[in-house]
C-alpha cells in the first residue's frame, strides 16, 4: 500500500552563535561620527572666522550648534542602519536555518479507536506513547519511520473529552500510496469512510480519493511512486494567499515550489516547502474566491518545525509580522528550547530546537 524509500536523518545539528550586529553597532558609531563630525564643523568655523573679522562670536556659536545638529543627525542615521542590518541579516540566516517539518499535531476523542485506524487501514506505525496524568493528556506519535528523519503525527487525547469542532479552515493531510484503488478497498473492507472515490484530480492527471478517519479528519490519497515520505502534505485554507506566501517564506523560510489557479472551481492553491513535494512534506495553503477568513475550530492544533536557533526564529518572525505566542526558552521539566507563533491567519507553529529534539528522542 504505502512503499517507502528510507531516508537519513535530515537534521544536521549545529549550534548557533546568538552574535547580534546591533549591539555593538549603534554607540560605537554615534561616537565616532559626533568627533568626525564636530572636527569638520571646527574646520568650516576656522576658515569662515579667518576669511571674515566681522563674523564674531554669535556665528561662531551658531555654526557650532548646526555642527551638533549635524552629529547627533549622523549618529541616528548610523543606528538605524545599524538596526537594518542586523534585521537583515536574522532574515537572511533564516534562509540558511537547518529546518525541517517534525510533526503536526492534533486532537482525537478516542486514541485507541484512532490508532487502530491508522495503523491497520493507512499503514502506520505507533512510534511512541507518553501519558502525563498530572495534565491530564495523552500523546500517541504516528507515522512511516522515525521521527528523527520523518514527518509524523502526534496525536493528542485530553481525559474526558470525546468529541471536537474541526472548523472550516483546516482542509486535510495528504498521503501519498502507490495504489489508491487498493488502498480504498482495505479502508472500506476495514469499515473506513470514504468520501471520494479514486479518480483523477479536477483540472489534473494526478489519481486521488478522499477519506475520514473516525474523527472527521479528512486524508487525501495521491497515487505516487516509492517516496521516503508518505506523509506528505497539511492543506490549510487562508484568507489573503500572497500575504501568506510572503510570511511563510521570510518568516518560515519556506520555499513556494508551486502554485494552482482554478478559476472554474474558484480556489488557488500554493505549495510550499523545505524541499521537492515528492520527497518531503509540505503546506498547501488555499485561497477560496472571496473568503477571508474561516472557522478553524478547536481540534487542529499545530505544526512543529526544527530549527537551529530558537531566539533568532522568533526574532525573524516578529520581523515578518507575525505573532510570537510563547517567547524563546526551555520547557520547564525537559528543557527543550520552544518558540510558538501565529501566521496572518492564526494558523500556530511551533520552532523545536534541533539538538534538544534528539535529545528528546533518545
Amino acid at each position: 500500500m504505502v512503499r517507502i524509500i528510507p531516508m537519513a536523518s535530515s537534521i544536521r545539528p549545529s549550534l548557533s552563535s546568538l552574535r547580534s550586529a546591533a549591539s555593538e553597532g549603534p554607540s560605537r558609531f554615534a561616537i565616532s561620527s559626533h568627533n568626525s563630525c564636530r572636527a569638520l564643523s571646527l574646520l568650516h568655523l576656522g576658515s569662515a572666522v579667518t576669511q571674515s573679522p566681522l563674523f564674531g562670536l554669535k556665528a561662531s556659536k551658531l555654526l557650532s550648534g548646526d555642527g551638533n545638529k549635524i552629529a547627533v543627525s549622523a549618529a541616528g542615521n548610523m543606528a538605524q542602519a545599524s538596526t537594518a542590518a542586523a534585521q537583515e541579516s536574522v532574515l537572511e540566516w533564516v534562509k540558511k536555518d537547518k529546518r525541517r517539518m517534525l510533526h503536526v499535531v492534533y486532537r482525537v476523542g478516542d486514541l485507541d479507536r484512532t490508532i487502530k485506524f491508522y495503523t491497520e487501514c493507512l499503514g502506520m506505525k505507533l512510534l511512541r506513547k507518553r501519558d502525563i496524568p498530572e495534565e491530564r493528556y495523552t500523546n500517541a506519535f504516528l507515522g512511516y519511520g522515525p521521527e528523527d528523519s520523518h514527518f509524523v503525527i502526534e496525536l493528542t487525547y485530553n481525559y474526558g473529552v470525546d468529541r471536537y469542532d474541526i472548523g472550516a479552515g483546516f482542509g486535510h493531510f495528504g498521503i501519498a500510496v502507490e495504489d489508491v484503488t487498493k488502498t480504498v478497498d482495505l479502508i472500506k473492507a476495514k469499515g473506513g469512510k470514504v468520501t471520494r472515490e479514486p479518480g483523477h484530480v479536477k483540472g489534473g492527471k494526478t489519481v486521488i480519493a478522499f477519506i475520514e478517519d473516525p474523527d472527521g479528519y479528512k486524508f487525501e490519497l495521491l497515487e505516487r511512486g516509492p517516496t521516503p515520505e508518505p506523509l506528505c502534505q497539511v492543506m490549510l485554507r487562508v484568507g489573503d494567499l500572497e500575504h501568506a506566501i510572503n510570511f511563510y517564506e521570510k518568516a518560515y523560510g519556506m520555499e513556494l515550489l508551486r502554485t494552482r489557479d482554478n478559476p472554474e472551481y474558484k480556489y488557488t492553491i500554493a505549495i510550499m516547502g523545505y524541499g521537492p513535494e515528492d520527497k518531503n512534506a509540505v503546506m498547501e495553503l488555499t485561497y477560496n474566491y472571496g473568503v477571508t477568513e474561516y472557522d478553524k475550530g478547536n481540534a487542529y492544533a499545530q505544526i512543529a518545525i526544527g530549527t537551529d536557533d530558537v531566539y533568532k526564529t522568533a526574532e525573524a518572525i516578529r520581523l515578518s509580522g507575525g505573532k510570537i505566542t510563547r517567547e524563546p526558552g526551555p520547557l520547564p521539566g525537559i528543557n527543550t528550547k520552544i518558540t510558538a507563533c501565529l501566521d496572518p491567519d492564526g494558523w500556530k507553529t511551533v520552532f523545536v530546537d534541533n539538538i534538544d529534539f534528539l535529545k528528546e528522542l533518545e
